[in-house]
C-alpha cells in the first residue's frame, strides 16, 4: 500500500491506474483530491470492503477532528453534535489527552492484565475511585467496549449471587454481543436474526408514556408494581441475580425517569436481595452535568458500568463494584487480551484531569440549560415537537407523530448534515438527540441550534 502522503506525478498516476486494472483485487490509492484517491474513491472502497451490517449516518470520510469540529477529505468542516455517540466528551483530540497518549505510547503500549499490573492502570484506578458516587464502589475491572463491560457486570452478578436471571427495562440498549443484545429492547434491528439468544432475561416497563398503556396516570407506581409482579409471576427473587438499567434511556430515546422511580427500584432490589446494576455507558462522565447520572437520583448501584466518555475516544470500559462482591470471583475468570490497555488508561487519566481543569460538569449543566431553552422555543414556534427532554448535555426532542410524517427525525438529521452539522436520531419513536462535547462553546451551541431550527422549518414545509 502506498503512503497517503506521497504526491504522484501524472505519469506515475497513469502507470498506477494501469497496475490497478491488471490487479483488480488490490487497491492502490493516494488521497490526492480529485485524483486516484478522491473522496468518492474512498467511499466506494468502503462500500465494497467494510461490512454491510454496519449502519452509519453518512458516508463522510473524516481526516481530522478538533474540539467540536470534524473535517473530511475534501476539507469540509462539520459541527459534531454526536461526539462519536457520547465518546469524546472532552472534544476531539483534546491537547491534554493527546499529550498523555503520545507520552505513554513512547513508554509502554501494552501490559497484558493477566500477566502484570502496569502503572497507567493503577494511576487511573486511583483517580477513578475518587469520582465514584460512593466510596463503597472501590474495585475495578477494565474491559475494551461497553458491551464487554455489561457482559462483565452480568458475570459478576451471577458469581456474587449464585443466581442466573436478569431483569432489564423496555427501551434499553446494552450492546451487540450475543449476551448484551439479549438484554437490549430499544429496537429489534440489534438482535433480529441472531437467535437463539441468552436465556434468563425478563423485561419490565420503563416510565415512558409512549411505552405504557394509555391512560396510565402514575407511571412510577405502575412500573414499580410491574417489577414486583414480574418477581411473582416470571422470575423468582431466589433465581434473580440483578436488575440492570440505564439511569437515562440512551438509544431508547433519552428518557429521564423521576427520582421516585429510581429510589423505588433500588428499594425493591434491597427488599429481594437483587443487585442493582447501573449502565452509565452513555450517561456517565459528565454527560448529564454530574459525573454519573445516578447522582441525580441519590441512589448508589451495586455495580456501575462505564465506557464511552471514560477515555476520550480510546477503547476502554469497565465495571466498578464493591470489593466484597469482586472477591467472590475466582482468579482467571475475568480478563482479556487488550483489557485496560496502557495507552487507553493514560488517555482516561488525562480525561479526568481535563474535567477538573475545565470545570466540565459545571459547563455541561450551564450549556444544557441553554440548549433546552432554545429547543423549547423551537417546540413553541414549530408546533411539531411533542417533548423536549434531557439533563446536562444529554438532550433530545421527540416529534409529534400526529403532526409529522414518519421519519421526521431522520430527515432533520440529514438536512443538518447537508448544512454542516452531525446529529443522530434514536428510539423506535421519532426522536433526535444532541450530545456535543461538554466543552462546546456558547457560539458553537447557538450555531448548532440555528442549524437545527432551519432543518426543522425545512421539514415542516414537506
Amino acid at each position: 500500500m502506498l503512503s497517503t502522503t506521497v504526491r504522484l506525478t501524472r505519469a506515475a498516476q497513469r502507470s498506477l491506474i494501469g497496475v490497478c486494472k491488471q490487479q483488480p483485487k488490490m487497491l492502490y490509492t493516494t488521497q490526492t483530491p480529485g485524483g486516484v484517491g478522491s473522496s468518492e474513491a474512498w467511499r466506494d472502497f468502503g462500500r465494497r470492503h467494510i461490512a454491510a451490517g454496519v449502519g452509519r449516518l453518512s458516508e463522510l470520510v473524516l481526516t481530522d477532528g478538533a474540539g467540536s469540529w470534524v473535517s473530511d477529505v475534501e476539507g469540509n468542516k462539520y459541527l459534531d453534535f454526536t461526539s462519536g455517540i457520547g465518546v469524546v466528551n472532552t472534544g476531539h483530540c483534546h491537547p491534554t489527552v493527546v499529550e498523555a497518549v503520545v507520552k505513554q505510547a513512547k513508554r509502554l503500549s501494552h501490559g497484558q492484565v493477566n500477566v502484570v499490573f502496569h502503572e497507567p492502570m493503577l494511576r487511573l484506578t486511583s483517580r477513578l475511585l475518587q469520582v465514584m458516587p460512593s466510596p463503597d464502589l472501590d474495585t475495578v475491572f477494565y474491559a475494551n467496549s461497553g458491551a464487554e463491560a455489561v457482559e462483565g457486570a452480568i458475570k459478576l452478578a451471577r458469581h456474587a449471587t449464585g443466581k442466573p436471571n436478569i431483569i432489564v427495562f423496555q427501551g434499553s440498549y446494552h450492546g451487540r454481543t450475543i449476551g448484551t443484545m439479549s438484554l437490549t429492547t430499544s429496537k429489534t434491528i440489534y438482535k433480529a436474526g441472531f437467535g437463539p439468544l441468552m436465556p434468563g432475561v425478563f423485561v419490565a416497563p420503563f416510565p415512558y408514556a409512549k411505552q405504557l398503556p394509555r391512560g396510565t396516570k402514575d407511571m412510577n407506581a405502575y412500573c414499580l408494581e410491574q417489577v414486583e409482579l414480574l418477581l411473582k409471576q416470571q422470575t423468582d427473587p431466589r433465581e434473580t441475580a440483578a436488575v440492570l438499567l440505564e439511569p437515562i434511556l440512551g438509544e431508547g430515546g433519552y428518557v429521564v425517569p423521576d427520582k421516585e422511580f429510581m429510589q423505588g427500584l433500588k428499594a425493591i432490589c434491597e427488599k429481594h436481595e437483587l443487585l442493582f446494576i447501573a449502565d452509565e455507558i452513555q450517561a456517565g462522565f459528565g454527560r448529564t452535568g454530574k459525573m454519573f447520572a445516578v447522582e441525580h437520583f441519590d441512589v448508589v448501584p451495586d455495580i456501575l458500568v462505564i465506557a464511552k466518555g471514560l477515555a476520550s475516544g480510546y477503547p476502554l470500559s469497565g465495571i466498578v463494584s464493591r470489593k466484597e462482591l469482586m472477591d467472590k470471583q475466582p482468579p482467571g475468570c475475568m480478563g482479556g487480551t487488550y483489557t485496560g490497555n496502557a495507552v487507553a488508561c493514560a488517555a482516561a487519566e488525562a480525561t479526568l484531569q481535563v474535567f477538573e481543569d475545565e470545570n466540565l460538569l459545571e459547563r455541561a449543566t450551564r450549556s444544557g440549560e441553554m440548549m433546552r431553552a432554545r429547543l423549547s422555543e423551537m417546540q413553541s414556534d414549530s408546533g411539531l415537537i411533542q417533548e423536549v427532554r434531557g439533563l446536562g448535555l444529554m438532550n433530545a426532542i421527540e416529534f409529534d407523530s400526529n403532526k409529522v410524517k414518519p421519519g421526521a427525525a431522520g430527515r432533520v438529521s440529514q438536512h443538518c448534515l447537508q448544512h454542516g452539522m452531525l446529529v443522530l436520531p434514536c428510539s423506535a419513536f421519532d426522536t433526535l438527540r444532541f450530545i456535543p462535547p461538554l466543552n462546546v462553546s456558547e457560539n458553537e451551541l447557538h450555531l448548532g441550534m440555528t442549524l437545527l431550527e432551519s432543518a426543522i422549518n425545512a421539514v415542516a414545509k414537506e
